[in-house]
């Protein structure tokens, strides 16, 4: 394979709502380059992007993949991302690495939700990028429809680059408004237009919009706004720099149109991304840390720097083990070569490096700085990883992500199972950031958390295919909490004599609710020596012990604060274990008179719909104690925003697509903890006794 320098690579995610035919676009693409013999179509499992046999099943994203196309002098590197809501965090994940997007909208539902979530992931992480409207060969697709829902949700600065010719079964190919040409594909989807003559339907439009393009691309530009007003228009000599910079710069966003499965546009499409989306080069410098938690350092992005690599993605193959993708940030990445992992402080040889085509891998002898690629079987490193010469140390800061919204518990079928369970999941912690493996103390159940039970299910799904383990999954478990309302004292009293040394430690405490979300306070008021120094925090041990049991249901008691402020102890028999069991009892006897009560998470629910619906969706909402926050209607859509606890979201998403015929959609993060009410928290509070909770033997 032929070596890249940055100058000559386009890294390129592809972002959009679920169904917009991103994967279906890429495989396309990769057929008009010429790197794959056959166009894939994800509803035959043949695209090159969605290889995991759960996509190929279910026909759409799960995880980001990688491919490539050489076109011309030019390698683009597509990143194929998920569209869906609940795996979100892996297209957040790739967008590092990307300095371009190609944002899709669908050319019949125009502006959905998930459009508008990666369009504000390309705005965090800055990214110039294009508008692509989508399946032209829908019936009911439109392109003025969709134009003008683009507009009102993006701006001004969206301009038209291209125009259809034709749409819905009609379409058969674009006007290049630049050059002001118009191309013709075949029907066979080869991906190879005619050049053609605009056709006479479109003349006027064509030159009312390449005007309208000339205008926006001079407006930030001095020179060219004054070649406009000289000449009254821009040859495309100077326009096409003119407008690569206006992409660039994020002061224009051109709007280009295309049919992935018909592979109408396809040509049009790769000669836009290697004519005007940025190089990496033109990020200029990326910043890092020095080490970790260290100062701030920053690093030019090109081959003459010293050496340093970010993995971006890791994924847990079951046959090549754990294959790391990162991308060069400064220097060359020879085959072979020795570099230093600064996250972890460890030393790894980075054999048989290659570009990425969907599962497969493309040996390299060394990729540039702005490249991205793949290597196998390193010992340490993990996503979110910086790598580099050792010498000159760098880290790159790993991307945030929410965090896990529901959990199950998890069992293995098998008796057996129980270590191969552990080993398996943690290789797939690896693959994914989101996913959480724990074991409930309380219940000794193990847990599984992740962004919503499609996303644990599919995790679950991979156990049985990857490493031939089955497991049962249990009802979402509820990460209830407990707190106090009431003020209170006590003391807590610890006393046990037996033959040679007893026991004896004694407290006495006050207790007082916090507000929300403040968590645990211990305050230390003895004066006079009442309770020695080196006993304190016993007595503080043995409160957050007790606490973390719980009192009314085994649930975590938080928001509360502890002031310790007198006692007594014995000079021989008081020692650490009797104080921190005379913490524990004074806590339990506290709850007894602080009217104690159950916490329940509260989430933020967004809720798209068709107008139609929204009616039955707020009806449903107040069904289910939901608190309605307010409604905005976008474009034949109402997105309805409520507050609603937890526990009564977990059987939303069926009844949503019931209630919506599948054409509604939600989201859902976590806002605060409040008070369940009193007739719901009896119900819970009755549950535990019955299994069991809290019934252990109290210490004597």
């Amino acid at each position: 394979m032929k070596i890249y320098d940055g100058q000559s690579i386009r890294n390129v995610a592809l972002v959009g709502h679920g169904d917009t035919g991103k994967t279906q676009l890429i495989a396309a693409l990769l057929f008009t380059a010429g790197m794959v013999n056959r166009l894939g179509k994800v509803d035959e499992g043949t695209s090159v992007t969605d290889y995991d046999e759960e996509e190929i099943q279910r026909k759409f994203s799960i995880s980001a993949a990688l491919a490539y196309a050489e076109w011309g002098k030019v390698k683009i590197n597509f990143l194929d991302t998920p569209g869906y809501n609940i795996f979100m965090h892996e297209t957040e994940g790739a967008l590092v690495a990307a300095d371009a997007a190609l944002q899709l909208v669908h050319a019949v539902a125009g502006i959905e939700v998930q459009t508008e979530k990666t369009w504000g992931f390309c705005e965090k992480y800055a990214l110039p990028r294009a508008i692509v409207i989508n399946q032209m060969d829908r019936d009911r697709a439109s392109f003025e429809r969709t134009l003008e829902a683009v507009r009102a949700a993006f701006g001004r600065t969206v301009i038209p680059a291209q125009l259809p010719i034709g749409e819905e079964k009609n379409f058969r190919g674009v006007v290049d408004l630049v050059h002001m040409k118009a191309y013709l594909y075949d029907a066979n989807g080869s991906g190879k237009p005619k050049e053609a003559a605009i056709p006479d339907d479109l003349k006027d439009a064509a030159t009312q919009a390449h005007e309208a393009l000339i205008e926006m691309v001079a407006e930030g530009n001095d020179k060219l706004m004054e070649e406009f007003f000289e000449k009254g228009t821009i040859p495309p000599e100077d326009l096409v720099p003119g407008l690569r910079q206006a992409v660039s710069e994020r002061r224009l966003y051109p709007v280009l149109v295309s049919a992935g499965l018909l592979n109408i546009g396809s040509e049009n499409l790769l000669n836009f991304a290697a004519d005007y989306l940025a190089s990496p080069l033109e990020r200029r410098e990326v910043e890092g840390l020095t080490h970790e938690g260290g100062e701030p350092i920053k690093r030019k992005i090109a081959d003459d720097q010293p050496v340093s690599a970010f993995v971006f993605k890791t994924v847990a193959d079951p046959f090549a083990g754990r294959v790391s993708y990162f991308k060069v940030m400064s220097g060359v990445v020879k085959n072979e070569a020795n570099l230093t992992n600064f996250t972890r402080g460890s030393a790894e040889r980075l054999s048989h490096i290659g570009a990425v085509q969907g599962k497969t891998q493309t040996p390299v002898a060394e990729l540039h700085a702005g490249d991205i690629g793949a290597v196998a079987k390193l010992k340490d490193t993990l996503t979110g990883d910086t790598l580099g010469d050792k010498p000159s140390p760098i880290v790159y800061p790993m991307v945030k992500l929410a965090e896990p919204a529901i959990s199950f518990a998890i069992e293995p079928k098998s008796r057996g199972d129980e270590d191969k369970l552990s080993t398996a999941i943690h290789r797939m912690l690896e693959e994914d950031l989101l996913l959480r493996f724990s074991r409930d103390p309380q219940t000794k159940e193990f847990l599984l958390s992740g962004a919503g039970q499609q996303h644990v299910e599919v995790a679950v799904a991979k156990l049985k295919r990857r490493f031939n383990l089955e497991v049962t999954l249990k009802a979402p478990k509820v990460p209830y909490r407990e707190t106090i309302r009431a003020k209170a004292e006590a003391q807590g009293k610890h006393k046990k004599q037996t033959g040679g040394h007893g026991q004896y430690g004694d407290c006495w405490i006050r207790m007082e609710p916090l507000v929300r979300g403040a968590g645990f306070e211990f305050v230390n008021d003895i004066f006079g020596g009442a309770i020695p120094r080196n006993f304190i925090p016993a007595v503080e041990k043995g409160i957050v012990e007790a606490a973390s049991k719980g009192f009314l249901a085994g649930y975590p008691v938080v928001d509360f604060r502890v002031v310790l402020y007198d006692g007594s102890y014995h000079d021989v028999d008081s020692s650490e274990i009797a104080f921190k069991l005379a913490g524990s009892k004074g806590f339990k006897k506290c709850m007894e008179q602080a009217k104690p009560c159950l916490l329940e998470p509260i989430m933020n629910v967004e809720i798209t719909v068709p107008e139609s619906n929204s009616g039955d969706i707020m009806g449903n909402l107040n069904g289910r104690r939901g608190r309605i926050q307010g409604m905005e209607p976008k474009g034949g859509s109402t997105m309805v925003k409520a507050q609603v606890p937890l526990s009564e979201m977990l059987s939303y998403a069926s009844d949503l697509t019931s209630m919506t015929q599948g054409r509604g959609t939600y989201s859902m993060e976590f806002s605060h903890y409040d008070i369940v009410p009193q007739g719901i928290a009896d119900k819970i509070v009755a549950a535990a006794k019955a299994a069991g909770v809290g019934k252990e033997e109290e210490e004597e």
